[in-house]
């Protein structure tokens, strides 16, 4: 009976408690749903004392605006009339955004963007008066603009247009005003409406809780003690459970201190104190550094090291960092002057509110850092044997720069300088008299005269053509292969496949002329060619240029490299150039087949 007694006044329980969740829900839900109907009631309210303020300001700006006007009358100096064109201007520019914002909307004046039908209908009949005001003072400030001392007479009908319909407009926006005021108070006596219907609602509400929750629910609190001694009966037993809780926890610090002295003989495992003080070490790092006992006066970094340079970095390294941690690499020495190196971390903690400590925890990695400095070393050599190279590249390029201009020296001396000098004695002795004779030398000064022109072309060939600088690249190859096809006798032709015409940069344009002179330099003097073909294409990235020639051909694996100091001195240029411009050279060759250079330059 006691069993279903309980259980009875259990459901009876669990039905009161969802009538007052009900309850409870039906308040908040009319307190939710008043809110919202005030709420947006009162958003609908929020500007109307904006709106009306605004309203009745347009009468008073109207009438400021009539007076200001009306004040150019009297007003014959040409300082009063400026001060009171910009008096006009600003009241002007002020009433008219009033009267927009009024209609319109204006979220910076708070003005609302909706009006009512009659509000509508009002402003439609006002704008017209509102337009002649507007339009008479705009007209009023450009005379006054123009020409400040303006007469009376020429100012006459626009102010007459002004004061006429002055008196309509303000009529006209009383109305607007009396309208909105009236509005406003509609809305309000609304609101109290609302407001009485939903209180009337809530006290309702209040009252049938009383009845049907309240009520009953204070019969009930007999049942919930009953609870409550059970509840205290559970609460004992939850401390039998916290004791045993305890045995748990001293099971785990047991736990806990083996796995200590477990990282003790794993780890390179070490506790100091802020100061360096050496408080704890544990067992793998003491063989590591043969420390077999210790006292509390032992810094840490001594133990670390014998070297006072490295002491001195570690001791700084400890006491900066001491509270914020640091991760990084260490280096030490053992006895028998063995440097030790330690990827070692510092890490702050508190094992009291009042005490802190840093553990440190380290790895070694002695032998990766000595590969890794190897490496290091390794690098440099390397780096020292391509700087050595590049001298020597230097050097070469410096040379051939000296005897191109010894040769180009010599062939002006020994060539031209002679054949001027036979051209001057050949001019001195022309005797006009002797006819035969006079011709006779000048078809031969004709034909020094023409080897004079070809040894300068030849003397200057190697120099940077104007076309170069003018036209391009193109335009430069184009030259290069005509003059050197006539100095030489072979056929040497240019073929632009893809016709490309573009300007690169000027940089870009002499080193690519110069690695297309050197190639078929080379093909004319060592290849024992007769044909020579330079043809050029290009796609949207890349520019391509082929030097083919039916030479004898090479074994390119037999050209000396450049660090031998003699011998290829020519292709190394040509890469070096390529290299500078960010491009690609690729040469291809077979004894008896000919020879071709390829160049693939970026655009």
């Amino acid at each position: 009976m006691a069993k279903n007694g309980n259980s009875l006044d259990q459901r009876t329980f669990d039905k009161l408690s969802r009538l007052y969740v009900l309850a409870l829900s039906a308040i908040a839900l009319s307190v939710f749903i008043s809110q919202i109907l005030v709420h947006n009631h009162l958003n609908t309210q929020q500007s109307d004392s904006t709106v009306i303020n605004v309203a009745g300001r347009q009468r008073m700006l109207s009438q400021k605006l009539t007076k200001e006007i009306v004040s150019l009358t009297v007003s014959v100096d040409e300082k009063s009339r400026i001060l009171l064109k910009n008096k006009i201007a600003e009241t002007l520019n002020l009433w008219q955004l009033s009267h927009n914002a009024l209609q319109k909307g204006n979220d910076s004046l708070g003005l609302p963007k909706v009006n009512s039908d009659k509000i509508k209908s009002e402003f439609k009949e006002i704008n017209p008066v509102f337009d002649v005001m507007q339009e008479a003072s705009k007209a009023i400030i450009i005379k006054l603009t123009k020409k400040p001392v303006v007469s009376i007479d020429e100012l006459a009908l626009d102010v007459e247009k002004i004061t006429n319909n002055e008196s309509k407009f303000l009529l006209l926006m009383d109305e607007i005003v009396n309208q909105y005021d009236l509005e406003a108070d509609e809305k309000v006596v609304w609101l109290k409406k609302l407001e009485f219907v939903l209180m009337t609602l809530t006290i309702i509400i209040l009252l049938g809780e009383f009845l049907f929750i309240f009520w009953p629910t204070a019969k009930s609190i007999k049942s919930i003690l009953a609870d409550l001694l059970l509840a205290e009966k559970k609460a004992k037993k939850m401390a039998f459970d916290a004791d045993e809780l305890s045995i748990a926890k001293e099971r785990s610090i047991k736990e806990l201190r083996a796995l200590s002295h477990a990282m003790d003989e794993t780890l390179l495992f070490a506790r100091i104190s802020p100061k360096g003080n050496l408080i704890h070490i544990g067992n793998k790092f003491s063989r590591l550094f043969k420390l077999s006992k210790f006292n509390r006066e032992v810094l840490f970094w001594n133990v670390l090291t014998g070297n006072e340079n490295e002491q001195a970095f570690i001791e700084n390294l400890i006491l900066k960092h001491k509270k914020i941690g640091w991760q990084g690499e260490v280096k030490g020495t053992i006895k028998g002057n063995v440097d030790v190196w330690l990827q070692m971390s510092i890490i702050p903690y508190r094992p009291t509110e009042d005490k802190s400590e840093l553990l440190i925890i380290a790895s070694e990695i002695t032998d990766r850092k000595e590969a890794q400095l190897e490496i290091a070393r390794l690098t440099k050599v390397s780096f020292e044997e391509k700087m050595s190279q590049q001298k020597i590249v230097s050097s070469q390029i410096i040379e051939n720069q000296e005897k191109e201009q010894s040769r180009i020296a010599k062939d002006v001396h020994d060539g031209i300088g002679q054949m001027l000098t036979g051209l001057k004695y050949n001019l001195e002795s022309i005797n006009i008299d002797d006819i035969e004779k006079t011709t006779s030398k000048i078809e031969h000064l004709k034909k020094l005269t023409t080897d004079i022109i070809k040894g300068v072309r030849t003397a200057t060939f190697n120099l940077t053509p104007p076309e170069l600088s003018d036209h391009g690249i193109v335009p430069a190859i184009n030259k290069l292969t005509h003059e050197l096809s006539k100095l030489t006798g072979k056929e040497i032709l240019l073929y632009n496949k893809t016709d490309f015409n573009k300007r690169l940069d000027s940089l870009v344009e002499i080193n690519i002329y110069r690695i297309v002179q050197e190639a078929i330099n080379n093909a004319i003097k060592y290849a024992d060619s007769s044909h020579i073909l330079v043809s050029l294409s290009h796609s949207q990235n890349i520019l391509s240029i082929v030097i083919d020639d039916d030479g004898k051909g090479f074994e390119p694996s037999e050209v000396k490299k450049v660090k031998n100091g003699d011998g290829g001195m020519g292709m190394t240029f040509m890469k070096e150039r390529i290299t500078y411009i960010e491009g690609r050279l690729f040469l291809t060759s077979e004894p008896g087949r000919g020879t071709r250079v390829t160049l693939n330059i970026p655009i």
